[in-house]
């Protein structure tokens, strides 16, 4: 099968990212829409019900760098949040701690990433950790 290229692949991306995804409980676009690059993008995950993270809105910057989608975007938490895979000096995302980036594949997707991260908040081990003041940013 022929590989997509990096900048088509990001516009189907950022297409599809700004009709919404699913339920809207996760949503991302471009940072600036003059970049042409499309490597700086933000993030919005609305957290879980019935878990500590219900009715917060976490924001996130993630880089696609030149080698995206062969690998991984990088990601980082803007706003503060409590899990064992963000890094609690400045919200930056453990790769090797979550498994759709630890296992990444070029079928995944930034959606995928905001979806996987929103499951996580809702694992057992995760959905009652204490966190940080609701709006507190790193």
């Amino acid at each position: 099968m022929a590989k997509v290229p990096r900048n088509f692949r990001l516009l189907e991306e950022l297409e599809k990212g700004e009709k919404g995804i699913g339920d809207g409980s996760c949503s991302y676009g471009l940072e600036d829409s003059d970049d042409i690059m499309m490597s700086s993008w933000n993030g919005t995950i609305i957290g879980p019900g019935h878990t500590v993270h219900e009715n917060r809105i976490y924001s996130l910057k993630i880089t696609c760098g030149d080698s995206y989608p062969e690998r991984p975007p990088v990601v980082q938490f803007l706003s503060r949040v409590n899990l064992p895979f963000v890094s609690q000096s400045d919200g930056s995302v453990d790769p090797s701690r979550l498994p759709v980036l630890a296992s990444w594949s070029r079928a995944s997707s930034l959606e995928t990433v905001l979806v996987e991260i929103r499951k996580e908040m809702a694992t057992p081990t995760n959905r009652k950790l204490p966190q940080p003041p609701e709006g507190s940013m790193f």
